[in-house]
């Protein structure tokens, strides 16, 4: 993923909210979202792409839920840190964590017990160098949380309110109120920024509204120069991926994602992808029930 919105515990009837949009090269091998026949409850996108998976496995994916048992849940979603210099050939594939959090592939480090969110951070934390860069967001519908392998600071729980990531080594946030001001550690990157203050208008003004939050997620406007994030790649490249939506000739938006989870436990989770220079290639949704902790 390359921008993901947030918004936990942010209305009275919704648990979750995310929007999220997905950047990567065209020519990666991706299955659109469904059902997993071989990991029973996980409904996610397919990446086929992943260098140095073992054989046997099943793909890996960059957004996904789970219904595992009754009260049972989970969510993750990650992106990269960009920085090219920082990258590592022989370094475990970032959609590794995912596919460990959402299978129970962690259960091995917990005495066999469900792993929540924080205690998978924490264990994950403590080897940094196995993957690149990484923004990593896991849930079990109770707690939220968020930590990056190229931040100093340990792994965080969110709290109820509006929150954004991109492609730095932070979280931008804002409390639920209808005015709260953004706050991050570094500057906020426009995308983020504008794609965090889009979220929280839909969610107070129309919070069942998928095409709303694709709406938001659609949008091409590159930021101007003087607000540019500095990360290491050529100026025409920065300009392109500084958009919400990515439509660079070789690597672009790939998938659009929104998931709408309500208190009730009803939820909805729909998809958009896109080919070359963004033109529009499959749509699927989802509905179901999942029963919430308290």
């Amino acid at each position: 993923m390359c921008l993901v919105l947030i918004g936990w515990r942010a209305h009275p009837e919704y648990r979750l909210i995310v929007a999220a949009n997905r950047d990567e090269f065209y020519t990666r091998p991706t299955e659109s979202m469904r059902w997993w026949p071989e990991v029973p409850g996980l409904l996610a996108g397919r990446d086929l792409g992943a260098i140095g998976k073992p054989e046997g496995d099943p793909p890996g994916t960059w957004l996904g839920q789970r219904r595992e048992a009754p009260g049972r849940n989970r969510f993750a979603a990650v992106t990269n840190v960009r920085n090219p210099n920082d990258e590592r050939a022989q370094a475990r594939s970032r959609g590794a964590l995912l596919m460990d959090y959402l299978t129970g592939g962690a259960d091995q480090h917990s005495g066999g017990e469900f792993p929540g969110p924080e205690k998978y951070l924490f264990d994950v934390a403590a080897a940094p160098d196995d993957y690149n860069g990484y923004n990593l967001l896991v849930s079990d519908l109770e707690s939220l949380w968020w930590h990056s392998n190229r931040s100093a600071t340990p792994p965080r729980e969110l709290t109820p309110g509006f929150h954004g990531l991109s492609n730095g080594s932070f979280v931008t946030s804002a409390a639920p109120g209808r005015d709260a001001a953004l706050d991050a550690p570094q500057r906020i990157w426009p995308k983020v920024n504008d794609g965090v203050r889009g979220l929280r208008a839909v969610v107070q003004s129309d919070p069942g509204a998928v095409d709303r939050y694709f709406e938001l997620l659609a949008d091409r406007v590159e930021a101007p120069d003087d607000q540019l994030p500095h990360t290491g790649v050529p100026l025409p490249m920065e300009r392109a991926v500084s958009a919400r939506f990515v439509a660079h000739a070789l690597h672009g938006t790939r998938a659009s994602t929104v998931l709408l989870v309500r208190e009730d436990g009803s939820f909805e989770m729909a998809e958009r992808s896109f080919g070359p220079s963004g033109h529009p290639d499959d749509a699927v949704a989802f509905s179901g029930k999942l029963e919430l902790p308290g």
